[in-house]
């Protein structure tokens, strides 16, 4: 049904002034000026993007449902992607789609109305052919608690069949992990690095 593509796509590569920096600046209504923020990220070169909760993302307990935040994971995950140079309508047209395997999440801390919340992922690990696997941390930033914390594996999969499939050469280029990010997360703690499973306290 999509049309082919005509050439290659180039993924776009961000400056290196920019994957460099270490503060992250906030411009936002919820500040009175622009302030420089260092979040206490647990890995290096992030890709960020800030969100404010609102009403129609609180349940009846008061803070945002669970099934919300798996919602901003696939919007940071997207966005993500099409800096990299792999939009949602270059899936579609090559008919190749990252789907979604696992999912696991720590529910670290309640988000609240009106929280202003860092949304961080990292390509954390690719085999390049089938499987890659993304980090999330969803932090707030009044106070730099720790919101969330969450890992996603997903496969290659063929839009026609359904079936799993080997990634595409425009895959191959874009869905590459930092070295440095794949150090840093080599050598997170044990407890740390295995979202999803019971952690020990403090």
């Amino acid at each position: 049904m999509a049309t082919a593509i005509r050439r290659p796509l180039q993924c776009k590569k961000m400056p290196p002034t920019v994957a460099k920096m270490q503060y992250l600046r906030i411009n936002s209504p919820l500040f009175a000026e622009s302030v420089l923020i260092h979040p206490p990220l647990r890995l290096p070169l992030p890709f960020t993007s800030t969100r404010q909760v609102v009403p129609q993302e609180i349940d009846e307990y008061a803070h945002v449902n669970n099934a919300v935040y798996l919602q901003w994971l696939d919007y940071i995950a997207w966005t993500h992607s099409a800096v990299l140079g792999m939009p949602l309508a270059s899936c579609l047209a090559l008919r190749r789609g990252m789907a979604v395997r696992h999912t696991r999440i720590d529910y670290l801390e309640a988000a609240l109305l009106g929280d202003a919340l860092l949304l961080a992922t990292w390509l954390v690990a690719c085999d390049g052919r089938l499987r890659c696997t993304r980090r999330f941390e969803i932090l707030r930033l009044s106070d730099g608690k720790r919101v969330a914390d969450a890992e996603i594996e997903y496969f290659c999969m063929n839009l026609d069949t359904g079936k799993p499939c080997r990634f595409p050469p425009e895959f191959v280029e874009c869905y590459t992990v930092i070295p440095e990010v794949a150090a840093a997360y080599e050598s997170l703690p044990n407890d740390l690095c295995h979202v999803g499973y019971s952690r020990r306290a403090g």
